[in-house]
């Protein structure tokens, strides 16, 4: 019976002649060793092509089994959520029998579920049910999966019937490969009229009922790479309208809302995006990094622990070869101890051979005393020696930097000079702004008089001091004068011999104009023009102030 059902399910011709050679008859009774499973993989799971209803066959599996191993406890799930959320287990469990599902999937399936009851993710809760499952096993059987789920453990607060539309739509999504589902008008081929319509989406086709119970099935849209999608302008009196083209055909359709509408664009994009990559539904890809991802944890947890093996025992050679140089150490020291008795002994001797040497390096040492003390001496008088040339070579620099300061001396004066005649010249001209302010002043009215009466007392005591500063400039100008005097006579001096003897040259060779050599030394500028005297005659001419000046003081 069970064979032959599962033919039924499963799409494939069922052979009783098979299964009777299989399990036929000896002397000694049926032949218990071949067993059902070898048949069932042989002449059963081999022939299957595909194209069976994997929710029947789901469902004989839990007629099967579930009798049996279902919890006899009360539930808050019915027997079809049941069947929903084992068909989930096997969709999640890992690949290996007996069949458990990791609290990784676990906690995917919880979310999966909390997200479609619209309740928040409680991940501290979780974190405390893990540690706690971890502590004792390593996943859940199926049995104890939906005595989970109908626990109501993570679904508190929450009626049967909002926990049976989560799982439903769960199961839809992984087991059904439902990407989106819902109402939408849809216009017609033919009539061109627009009929409301439950349309599911999965990844290779969109399928279209009159219903959401799926009963009344009115037609499919076959999905390809080649297949788009575009939104429509609104038109008839239909708004949020989109086109789906096909090779064949093409679909005007009308969603409730803007929202609906952009929702499934975007659903049948990814669809179509997918289909060209040749790419899973998205949640098997999902399943399948997971996998990937514990699979590659486990191998380098694994690695690890292979490390820390090789590590350990490592260090248990070390520890050997640690006691193998310790007992070498122990032999090494019992040498060294008997070595160190025969040195000592030798050392003795050696002291008594080096006692005599010491005593002939005595008295060569004393008369090497002698000649270094000799020597010491000869060195000291040297040094002596240099420490006098070095104090007068120190009195020569000295001497160097007198004359360099007294350069810079006579550099000095003469700016001094010229930096007093400027002086002289601002000074004046300053006197001559504060007449001419002062005047202003006087101009004034008899009551801004009393009021700037401060400021006039305050500038002609600055005029005061002015007038002070300018006698004090015009003494030294008057000496400047002076020498000026005493230079130009000099000069003229000087011009009339010039003048005599240029006559006496004229008159014996006849020139007419001599070409006289300009003087060596750049001409010095006063602020009356260029200088009668030359530097040379300044720098004396300061010297004989320096010294008027001392003689006065």
């Amino acid at each position: 019976v069970l064979s032959h059902n599962l033919c039924t399910v499963l799409n494939v011709p069922h052979d009783p002649v098979a299964l009777e050679e299989h399990f036929r008859d000896d002397d000694e009774g049926p032949v218990s060793n071949q067993g059902y499973m070898p048949y069932l993989n042989k002449f059963i799971l081999e022939k299957v092509q595909g194209n069976f209803d994997k929710v029947e066959f789901n469902r004989m599996c839990w007629t099967l089994c579930a009798k049996k191993n279902l919890s006899k406890s009360p539930l808050l799930i019915t027997d079809e959520d049941a069947f929903k959320v084992w068909v989930i287990f096997n969709f999640l469990s890992e690949d290996k029998y007996p069949l458990i599902i990791v609290p990784e999937e676990i906690e995917y399936f919880l979310k999966k579920l909390t997200e479609a009851m619209g309740a928040g993710w409680q991940q501290e809760q979780f974190d405390h049910y893990k540690i706690a499952l971890n502590a004792s096993r390593e996943g859940l059987s199926a049995w104890e999966l939906i005595e989970l789920i109908g626990s109501g453990q993570f679904s508190k607060g929450m009626d049967r019937q909002t926990v049976s539309m989560a799982i439903n739509e769960v199961f839809n999504e992984l087991i059904l490969d439902v990407l989106k589902q819902g109402y939408m008008l849809k216009k017609g081929h033919k009539r061109k009229n627009w009929t409301e319509r439950w349309f599911v989406l999965k990844p290779n086709i969109i399928s279209y009922y009159v219903s959401e119970d799926l009963k009344d099935k009115k037609g499919d849209i076959i999905l390809d790479g080649n297949c788009c999608v575009e939104a429509l302008p609104d038109k008839d009196g239909k708004k949020c309208l989109f086109l789906i083209k096909c090779l064949d055909k093409s679909f005007e359709i009308s969603a409730s809302d803007k929202k609906k509408k952009q929702e499934w664009i975007q659903a049948i994009q990814t669809t179509v995006s997918l289909l060209r990559a040749g790419s899973p539904p998205p949640h098997k890809e999902a399943r399948q990094k997971r996998k990937e991802l514990r699979q590659k944890l486990l191998a380098e947890h694994e690695e690890l622990e292979r490390q820390m093996k090789e590590l350990q025992t490592a260090n248990e050679n070390k520890q050997k070869e640690l006691e193998t140089v310790r007992k070498q150490l122990e032999a090494a020291a019992a040498r060294a101890a008997e070595e160190e008795k025969k040195r000592l002994q030798t050392q003795v001797e050696l002291q008594d051979r080096f006692s005599l040497e010491l005593e002939r390096e005595k008295m060569v040492r004393q008369k090497m005393e002698e000649q270094v003390a000799q020597k010491s001496s000869e060195l000291e008088q040297y040094l002596q020696r240099v420490r006098e040339l070095e104090e007068m070579y120190k009195q020569l620099q000295e001497a160097l930097e007198d004359e360099k300061q007294a350069r810079q001396d006579e550099e000095t004066v003469r700016k001094l000079q010229a930096r007093l005649l400027e002086e002289e010249s601002a000074k004046r001209a300053e006197l001559e702004k504060w007449h001419l302010q002062q005047q202003q002043t006087i101009q004034m009215t008899e009551a801004e008089k009393q009021e700037l009466e401060n400021q006039r007392m305050i500038k002609e005591q600055a005029l005061q001091v002015a007038m002070q500063q300018l006698e004090q400039l015009e003494l030294e100008r008057k000496e400047a004068l002076e020498q000026y005097e005493e230079v130009k006579k000099k000069l003229e001096t000087a011009a009339n011999n010039t003048k005599s003897w240029k006559d006496k040259v004229a008159h014996h060779e006849g020139l007419i104009r001599l070409i006289e050599p300009g003087s060596k030394n750049p001409h010095l500028i006063t602020n009356w023009g260029p200088a009668a005297f030359t530097e040379a005659e300044l720098e004396q001419r300061q010297k004989s102030w320096k010294g008027k000046k001392t003689t006065s003081e």
